[in-house]
């Protein structure tokens, strides 16, 4: 045993990660300052309201929010916004959730936002209600979802509206806030994904957001298990209470007043439905190590080291038939550089996923990533490769292809 690491003693293969910071291949890889500060962190007791707080500052300082939250993932961030945008700093709606009888619970999205990942939304008691068409993507018609129709779809019993980020923001998000502020709804919007650039922790509060959920584990590096909510003060603070141990004795809770304001409570709400969403010191410690570094780091060398990586993949590709490689660079994709694999499946004599299901159970195991496969495309995603990684990646799907030939 002397000398295996922790894999290596559980019997469990390490891969390789040219699919993406997926997390079920366990998010990223964090930095050594991430670890020796969840080590640091681990030595002591501290008070997890007061972390909170000074978390919540490091949050809205690079965020333009005006607070923050660490939470268990991008997910939790989710449940707990759509808790708070369904309590606000109301205790006794706080005891009551998931049941919404009685009060707004209804949460307006796209119709084009729908995904699985708003299973978190209706988590928290929340009902969703679809608006708009899907003519568009189905191939029916050329129009998207507009503003006026999530307008249109307001009602007494409109607790939120939620918006889910991606790359193309269809309807603009600023349209959409718009809409909320005239009728006094908070929007949500859930940018797990939406890291790198760094300019979009900022981006959405700039347009109007009044939450924002990020993912911790991903581009930011922080612990897989982490994410981060941020937005209106408020709203943090009924999220938080929500989330917190309160088994408090109320004759000695002193809350941070920058995270919990006490005096706007008429009274003491038990442990709230975000209970299960418990973070660690350590995980909140390395979330804001993790954040900082983010920011800091120089995001044009980074993508053309990930760019070079690729090219170095296509190059050993390149001479192999039946498959062409295009790049993608970070300006054509808005995050990372891709590197396509097409693959001209019936003269290989197999499918996209039949070549990734090989090269996963092959030695080493090689994640692509699957996300276009139906369309005979497999995809190297760099942000999960380390140094020597492209070569494995070339030597196998090599080996993998070559079998057909």
């Amino acid at each position: 045993m002397a000398g295996m690491d922790i894999y290596d003693r559980l019997g469990i293969r390490k891969r390789i990660n040219a699919a993406g910071l997926l997390t079920r291949l366990g998010g990223s890889l964090m930095a050594r300052e991430v670890l020796e500060a969840m080590r640091e962190a681990a030595q002591s007791f501290v008070d997890i309201a007061e972390l909170q707080a000074k978390a919540s500052a490091v949050i809205a300082q690079h965020t333009g929010a005006e607070a923050g939250l660490v939470t268990s993932g991008a997910a939790a961030a989710l449940t707990l916004g759509t808790a708070a945008c369904l309590t606000g700093l109301d205790v006794t709606r706080m005891e009551r959730l998931p049941d919404t009888e009685g009060m707004p619970d209804e949460v307006l999205m796209c119709r084009t936002h729908r995904t699985a990942y708003d299973h978190a939304i209706r988590a928290a008691g929340a009902r969703i209600r679809e608006v708009g068409f899907n003519d568009r993507i189905v191939g029916a018609g050329v129009r998207g979802v507009e503003a006026w129709e999530l307008e249109a779809a307001i009602t007494p019993r409109t607790a939120a509206i939620a918006y889910t980020a991606t790359s193309s923001n269809d309807p603009p998000l600023s349209e959409i806030t718009g809409v909320a502020k005239r009728h006094t709804l908070p929007v949500i919007v859930d940018a797990a994904a939406q890291l790198p650039p760094v300019g979009n922790l900022r981006r959405f509060i700039t347009e109007g957001a009044d939450l924002v959920a990020f993912s911790g584990g991903k581009a930011i590096r922080g612990p897989q298990s982490t994410g981060m909510l941020c937005g209106r003060r408020h709203l943090i603070a009924a999220a938080a209470l929500q989330q917190l141990d309160m088994d408090v004795a109320p004759e000695t809770w002193e809350p941070p007043e920058l995270l919990i304001p006490r005096r706007a409570l008429h009274g003491i709400p038990h442990h709230g439905l975000g209970r299960g969403f418990k973070v660690g010191k350590e995980e909140i410690v390395g979330l804001v190590v993790a954040l900082e570094r983010f920011v800091r780091m120089d995001a044009g060398s980074e993508l053309a080291a990930r760019e070079a990586q690729l090219v170095a993949i296509a190059e050993g590709l390149s001479d192999l038939p039946h498959i062409r490689v295009r790049l993608l660079s970070a300006s054509e994709t808005g995050r990372f550089p891709l590197l396509e694999l097409l693959l001209e499946e019936a003269a290989l004599g197999r499918t996209a996923s039949a070549i990734s299901m090989e090269l996963q159970r092959g030695e080493p195991p090689v994640h692509l990533n699957e996300r276009r496969a139906a369309e005979g495309i497999l995809t190297i995603h760099p942000a999960g490769l380390r140094e020597g990684d492209g070569q494995i990646v070339v030597a196998r799907v090599r080996a993998v292809l070559q079998k057909s030939l």
